[in-house]
């Protein structure tokens, strides 16, 4: 994945653009795998599954961020999560979006009315964040995939994506 031409890291994210131009097919277990009892998936790991093509449905307007901060945690975004973002999708009210604001990029639940327009976080420890006219703010993408790490205390540290 290639970092964003332009200065697009700030103390909210680090951002790079989604590089497809590879395939990487995974072993796949086609008929999913349970949260119940264990079933036998030996018989479905002849499948594969390309990510790029899982994630990106539109490659030339997809980028990845990666998360610095705890407000949107109840979302179940963490610091350190991979987004996956379209900018080419229109976001919807209760969307987790990519905002631009006054210089600085956030990740937030948008929402919006005739008369308002909030950035709410998922953690009770952040306000909400009314958007008024005289801000400067663009919706930058919506986040349509969260990849996280789930090992036991993760990564000493972050693998770059470059």
């Amino acid at each position: 994945m290639r970092e964003l031409l332009l200065k697009w890291a700030s103390p909210a994210m680090d951002i790079y653009w989604a590089d497809v131009s590879t395939e990487l097919a995974l072993p796949y277990v086609g008929e999913g795998i349970y949260a119940g009892f264990p079933s036998p998936a030996s018989d479905y790991l002849d499948l594969t599954i390309d990510l790029n093509r899982e994630l990106v449905e539109h490659p030339e307007s997809t980028f990845y961020a990666r998360v610095k901060g705890d407000s949107m945690q109840g979302a179940g975004i963490q610091s350190g999560d991979v987004l996956v973002v379209d900018r080419s999708l229109t976001a919807q009210n209760d969307a987790i979006v990519v905002a631009f604001l006054n210089g600085e990029f956030t990740v937030k639940r948008l929402r919006y009315s005739r008369t308002a327009c909030l950035l709410l976080p998922a953690n009770e420890d952040y306000p909400q964040i009314p958007v008024s006219e005289s801000d400067d703010f663009r919706v930058w993408g919506v986040v349509t995939y969260v990849i996280k790490n789930m090992r036991e205390g993760g990564r000493n540290q972050w693998v770059s994506m470059r």
